[in-house]
């Protein structure tokens, strides 16, 4: 059984840099996921990422995942199936040790004396008829992914923030029409509200709330909760995230009431040694750039608890 010092859960912006730094500490360490680059991979351009003006989501998030393994970070291609705390014996416990972990997936286990939640984030659904049935049949949830599919077509995204600005301005590069359905006004950072804004082949309908989607073997259309219905090829769904934060919850990590893990400015949950960065964590303000920063915080304090601390690993 593999034994680590620092055991990282994801491969995301946040799994891999905590991963890099972990490893310039000459901590141990160890990333299991099933997404190595994360959500961000799925994303077309990243220009907010300091440093580089422009970059294209998965040649980031494969980036950060070479740097990370160049400084010596193990990197396995699995998910986790579950996470509990090793055993203390009574000489463990008469000498004040504290339990690792130990982390399953469907063919290994590994023992690490710190974990760190990277596991990041899903896409929300709309829940409304039809978006379940017509899943890969013409909703999707990543234009990045599926655009091309709708080269010179008629689509829609619904949200109303940055995310939702972006992939219609992705798709409005194929398709022929891009409708952005938002129940509010749409509101993404400033200079993507002007690009939507000058994009001709983009319209806004505000205000609106999708009610169905149809179609017979794929997508034909949609209805909105206002009565209007609209001919579209392809609909895409941008309206937030949703923490994966469920094996956290299994060890005793405390999640907040939109089940994200609450942390401390030492990226610190209420389990000591266990620790949480990224989308899956209770920041208000969630980008690539600060669950970065709160893994790399992670690591140093993995660190110093180490350095306090004698671990057993059974």
């Amino acid at each position: 059984m593999d034994k680590f010092d620092f055991l990282i859960i994801g491969a995301g912006c946040a799994g891999a840099s905590g991963g890099m730094y972990a490893s310039r500490l000459n901590l141990k360490t160890a990333m299991i996921a099933e997404m190595p680059g994360g959500l961000i991979t799925t994303t077309h351009l990243v220009e907010n990422w300091p440093g580089l003006k422009s970059v294209t989501g998965p040649d980031l998030g494969s980036s950060l995942v070479e740097h990370a393994l160049a400084f010596g970070v193990k990197l396995q291609n699995e998910k986790v199936t579950g996470i509990e705390k090793v055993s203390l014996t009574a000489e463990d416990e008469k000498n004040g040790r504290k339990p690792g972990f130990m982390v399953s997936t469907a063919s290994h286990q590994y023992l690490g004396k710190t974990l760190l939640f990277a596991t990041g984030s899903k896409h929300k659904k709309l829940e409304a008829p039809g978006e379940s049935e017509f899943e890969n049949k013409g909703v999707s949830y990543c234009a990045l992914c599926d655009g091309a599919f709708y080269r010179g077509k008629i689509v829609a995204v619904v949200g109303s923030g940055d995310s939702a600005a972006k992939e219609a301005l992705l798709l409005a590069q194929q398709a022929a029409k891009v409708y952005v359905i938002s129940r509010t006004s749409l509101h993404p950072e400033p200079v993507n509200l002007e690009r939507v804004q000058e994009n001709e082949k983009i319209e806004l309908l505000s205000g609106a709330e999708v009610g169905e989607v149809y179609g017979d073997q794929k997508v034909k259309g949609l209805k909105l909760k206002d009565g209007r219905d609209l001919a579209v090829d392809g609909i895409f769904v941008a309206i937030g995230l949703i923490p994966h934060s469920e094996l956290a919850a299994s060890l005793g990590v405390v999640l907040n009431d939109r089940k994200e893990i609450i942390i401390n400015r030492n990226s610190e949950t209420n389990i000591p040694g266990v620790f949480g960065a990224g989308d899956v964590c209770d920041s208000r303000f969630k980008q690539a750039i600060t669950g970065a920063a709160e893994a790399v915080t992670a690591s140093f304090w993995a660190h110093e608890y180490l350095l306090k601390n004698q671990v057993s690993l059974g």
